[in-house]
Formats: C-alpha cells, sequence, structure tokens
C-alpha cells in the first residue's frame, strides 16, 4: 500500500517535469543537434529533481499547509485581533526572511552594485546592503500579509486595493532610481516562492473558514498577490534612500 502510494506521488511529480524535460531535450538534439553532456550525471539529477519535488509536495500537504489553517482556525477562535494580526506580520516576515531565492537575488544585486560602483565593494558593505535589502522585503511582506488579513475581516474589495497599490507602483517607478528599479520588480516574484506561498495561502484560506460570512474561494485567497506587490514600493523606497 505505501509502496503503490509513493510510486503515485513519483508518477505524479516526473508528469509535471516532464513538459520541461520535453523542451530541453527537444532544443538540444533538434536545434543545436548536440548529445546532453554528461548524459548520466543528468539523468541521475533529474531522478533527484522528481524525488526532492515529490517529497517538498507531500511536506506541504502533511505540514505546511494544516498548520497555517489549524493556527488561522485558533486565532479567529480567540476572538483576539491584536494576536492575529501579530501573527500575520510574523508569519510574512519570518517565511520571507528564510525565503532562499530573497537570499540569492539580494546577494546577487549587492554584488553587481558594487562592481558598478554604487556601493563600497568591500564584504561587509556588500553585506550590509543585501541585508537591508532583504529587511526591507520582509517587512513589506509581514505588512502585506497584516492588510490582506485586515480585508478579509473587514470584507475590503481586493481589487481597490490591488488598483490602489500599483498605482503607488508606477508612481515610484517614476521617481526611484533607475539601479533599483528592476530589482524592486523582481523582489516581487521572489517573495512568493517556496516557502511564503504555502503557509500564506493556508492562513488565508483558514481565517475565511473561520469568521461567518466569509468565504474561503472568494475571501480565503489574495494575500500572495499583497505579498508580491508591496516589496516594489518598499525596494523602490528602499533604493531612494541609498542612491538618493
Amino acid at each position: 500500500m505505501i509502496i503503490s502510494i509513493i510510486l503515485k506521488k513519483l508518477k505524479t511529480a516526473f508528469t509535471d517535469l516532464l513538459p520541461i524535460i520535453l523542451v530541453i531535450a527537444f532544443f538540444q538534439i533538434v536545434v543545436l543537434r548536440q548529445a546532453l553532456p554528461q548524459m548520466g550525471e543528468v539523468i541521475f539529477g533529474a531522478l533527484l529533481v522528481v524525488a526532492g519535488l515529490t517529497l517538498f509536495v507531500q511536506g506541504l500537504e502533511m505540514g505546511l499547509f494544516p498548520i497555517g489553517e489549524s493556527m488561522a482556525h485558533a486565532l479567529a477562535r480567540k476572538g483576539s485581533l491584536f494576536w492575529l494580526l501579530c501573527f500575520a506580520f510574523a508569519l510574512g516576515f519570518s517565511t520571507t526572511v528564510a525565503e532562499p531565492a530573497l537570499i540569492a537575488v539580494a546577494w546577487e544585486a549587492a554584488e553587481i552594485a558594487g562592481q558598478g560602483g554604487l556601493i563600497d565593494p568591500s564584504q561587509e558593505s556588500l553585506k550590509q546592503y543585501a541585508f537591508g535589502l532583504r529587511m526591507s522585503v520582509a517587512f513589506s511582506v509581514g505588512l502585506a500579509i497584516l492588510i490582506g488579513v485586515m480585508r478579509i475581516i473587514r470584507g475590503w474589495p481586493i481589487h481597490y486595493l490591488i488598483i490602489s497599490g500599483y498605482v503607488v507602483v508606477m508612481l515610484m517607478t517614476i521617481i526611484a532610481p533607475k539601479e533599483i528599479i528592476g530589482i524592486a520588480y523582481d523582489a516581487g516574484g521572489v517573495t512568493t516562492s517556496t516557502i511564503t506561498v504555502p503557509l500564506v495561502a493556508a492562513l488565508g484560506v483558514g481565517l475565511a473558514s473561520s469568521i461567518r460570512g466569509r468565504s474561503p474561494l472568494v475571501d480565503g485567497f489574495g494575500l500572495i498577490a499583497f505579498a508580491s506587490l508591496l516589496p516594489m514600493i518598499f525596494v523602490m523606497g528602499y533604493g531612494l534612500i541609498i542612491f538618493g
């Protein structure tokens, strides 16, 4: 029984990765007309990816989704708006700080800024710049999740908030240093990655399920949109401080 479940999970993960494999194989064989280098290592690496994706998805289903929903239910039953908002902010902040994609992008941005003479290229200066960038993004995501939770509780229309936010993004793009704009737009994407998305989505669905008159389908989703929006604003603000 267990082996059958494992094989089914592995098959699902392989099916999800199959389009990527086919695209790479097509361009390598048909367009470039070259055999894949180190074929054995490539195949072994692909198998590791399938196994890793299987374990990751299973971990989400067993751990992150249930804990996010259960904590949202518990805090809603407790009836304390203060602790609910504190949890929302802390969840957004902590998961973003731990995002591997954000760590990589922040360090890459620091190295490029150092090479371009925008900041002191010393290791200490690069670390401070990368750390400041990560903290700006993490704080913005925490605030974004807090606003999203307030939206669920109060029943605010999500489209008004999102449209207003992107208007601010466009206005800040005009005045922000050009060196930070691309990083700011990328920051909005890297924050919604492997750690943040499952917990935030579970929080929204769990909270909407716990509040009378709220629909998990209509009100439970949308938190991730805020988590993508606010980092762009805050990172451009960070650029105005650093490069202004």
